[in-house]
């Protein structure tokens, strides 16, 4: 069997008429019995959707066995695996609401989560058994199930599926699941405040793939690879989810250093990420053309690379490719081109996506010239994930594109971005003064965010509203364009900060990327020198202001950067500076960089 064997086609019709995730699930079984649903690299574990269905009745009458039915929280803790899809589809088919959990996060932020849930059961690896029963403390929890092994405290995965429940009628389970139940919870990243845990129904995660699936359409036979945590909304949407629809063969990375050979062996014909990835693979890009040591042949990528944007810039405007032109660009495209592709393991991609944070035009005009058009996306776990996405064939860099079908958006008074539609999610869960807040009193949805829509209808985000920066002279400007341009101006720049509210002039953290480290490390002599080798030293000072001045020119006079400060420090995801989806904790790095902020503004 191979990895995506096709079905014959059919209509969309499962998918406009199911109710449930679990009608749709079932269709796809009867669909595509023989088809791989869902595999690791290197395919030691492959399951076909007829074995996927079979392990999620196993499971499912385990968990009837151990009190888990319809309503109750199912928590999911480990890295990304098939037993993760078996897990969570086989609560889903109980009716109910299963979770995931973060691997990054400490065992009090995990109890929060917890006890916000109810969840009297927990599904991780034996990794992080020792830290959920530490969160489990004082919880609900009363069962924790390890689909690994069996550490003290915990029951084995094939324990729960030996075991089924007496009398489990499996069918009539599923079928009594309704469109109003409450499919997952998503947790918020936590950038403002203790996560806020999002209830998402089948109604909900249904709206959201029929939204997608007419801007960006699957078919049968396509494949996807897993790597961005299933607690985030993004990866749920885009490989778990969405494999429901035709079938997709789901490739699973439980390591994310190991994502690139990961595609290399997949080939996904859909796939998508988080910015700091595409910026990740154009560093490694652009090191293996400045490595080539004939002159022609980087020659002739920097040409191919010159006509591949301006072939894009075309058809993204809608207009003709001249022929001389699009034949120069076939030829190019055959010799070196698609070289690069491959060289990502992205050559069979149909679309790919971006979203999550905003991302630097330049990063995206580079991968639309090697024939890789990213197409930006926005959207919340609010809003059960994409809202609007930039159209194939008619991508508008610079934009998010336009609303997915059957969601509507205006702006506030202030520039609030606000949305109405049946993705809107049914609330926070245990907290309505939040989900009040949130909405309107007519009932939109308000996202924090502040944006513009121009004349076609493309929705351009300009910042969160309350990152938003005021200087003491009372200008609005946003942080994460400055920060965008800063990180575009030089590969040496993995993370940046713009500090500027309620100060005379702006300023800013620069923390050097880890992956570029190595490389510049050597072309100064300093063969395994670290971040904070590098930071400290004038050269690499010098570099940095050229790169900040770079980034300055892009950039109004009162946004622009003063002085700066090079880190020695290394931001990691879920960690202090970062949340589990990379977003700057504005407040805390605030705190702990205090002394370092405060001197750069001291020379006045």
């Amino acid at each position: 069997m191979t990895l995506s064997q096709h079905a014959p086609a059919s209509t969309d019709d499962d998918l406009a008429q199911a109710t449930t995730l679990c009608e749709l699930f079932q269709s796809t079984v009867a669909r595509f019995p023989d088809t791989i649903a869902v595999r690791t690299v290197g395919g030691a574990t492959e399951l076909t959707w007829a074995q996927y269905a079979a392990r999620v009745r196993r499971i499912a009458a385990g968990l009837t066995r151990l009190g888990i039915g319809r309503g109750d929280a199912v928590a999911l803790m480990m890295t990304n695996r098939p037993e993760f899809n078996v897990a969570d589809t086989a609560a889903m088919h109980l009716g109910a609401t299963p979770f995931s959990v973060y691997n990054t996060l400490p065992a009090d932020e995990i109890q929060f989560l917890f006890s916000n849930a109810g969840n009297r059961v927990v599904v991780c690896e034996a990794q992080f058994a020792l830290r959920v029963r530490a969160a489990a403390a004082g919880t609900a929890v009363e069962h924790i199930i390890c689909i690994d092994g069996d550490p003290e405290g915990t029951i084995p995965l094939a324990d729960v599926e030996a075991a089924p429940a007496d009398g489990f009628d499996f069918e009539a389970c599923w079928q009594a699941v309704r469109g109003d139940d409450i499919l997952t919870l998503i947790y918020t990243s936590g950038t403002t405040g203790p996560p806020k845990g999002v209830e998402l129904t089948h109604a909900n995660v249904l709206a959201e793939l029929r939204g997608t699936h007419a801007m960006l359409p699957l078919q049968p036979g396509d494949r996807t690879v897993s790597f961005l945590p299933s607690a985030h909304i993004a990866d749920r949407w885009a490989t778990y989810y969405q494999s429901f629809v035709h079938g997709m063969t789901v490739t699973t990375v439980a390591d994310p250093t190991q994502l690139l050979p990961g595609l290399h062996e997949a080939r996904p014909t859909i796939w998508g990420a988080v910015p700091r990835i595409w910026e990740k693979f154009k560093s490694a890009l652009d090191a293996g053309i400045a490595a080539e040591p004939d002159e022609a042949k980087r020659a002739g990528v920097a040409k191919a690379l010159e006509i591949g944007g301006q072939v894009a810039t075309l058809r993204n405007a809608g207009q003709p490719v001249p022929g001389e032109l699009a034949a120069a660009h076939a030829q190019l495209d055959e010799l070196v081109l698609s070289q690069l592709r491959a060289k990502l393991g992205l050559d069979e991609a149909r679309w790919i996506v971006v979203g999550a944070a905003p991302s630097p035009a330049g990063l995206l005009e580079f991968f639309a010239a090697i024939g890789l058009p990213i197409l930006e996306l926005w959207g919340m776990s609010e809003l059960s994930c994409c809202a609007a996405i930039n159209p194939l064939g008619a991508n508008r860099i610079g934009s998010v594109g336009k609303p997915i079908p059957g969601l509507q958006v205006r702006l506030g008074a202030d520039g609030e971005l606000e949305v109405h539609g049946a993705t809107v999610m049914r609330g926070y869960r245990g907290q309505p003064e939040k989900t009040d807040e949130t909405m309107s009193d007519d009932g939109w949805l308000l996202t924090g965010d502040i944006a513009k829509i121009d004349e076609d209808g493309y929705v351009h985000i300009v910042d969160r509203k309350k990152e938003l920066i005021i200087n003491a002279a009372g200008k609005n400007m946003s942080p994460a364009n400055i920060e965008s341009h800063l990180k575009s101006s030089h590969a040496l720049i993995g993370q940046a900060l713009c500090i500027g509210d309620g100060r005379p002039y702006n300023v800013a953290l620069l923390v050097l990327d880890p992956d570029a480290v190595p490389g510049f490390a050597a072309s100064l002599g300093l063969d395994g020198a670290s971040s904070a080798d590098l930071a400290g030293r004038d050269d690499v000072r010098a570099v940095l202001a050229a790169a900040v001045e770079e980034a300055n020119s892009h950039l109004a006079r009162v946004e622009q950067i003063k002085r700066f400060a090079i880190l020695g420090d290394e931001w990691l995801p879920g960690g202090g500076e970062l949340t589990p989806t990379m977003k700057l904790k504005r407040r805390p790095i605030a705190a702990k960089y205090h002394q370092e902020i405060e001197a750069l503004y001291a020379a006045d």
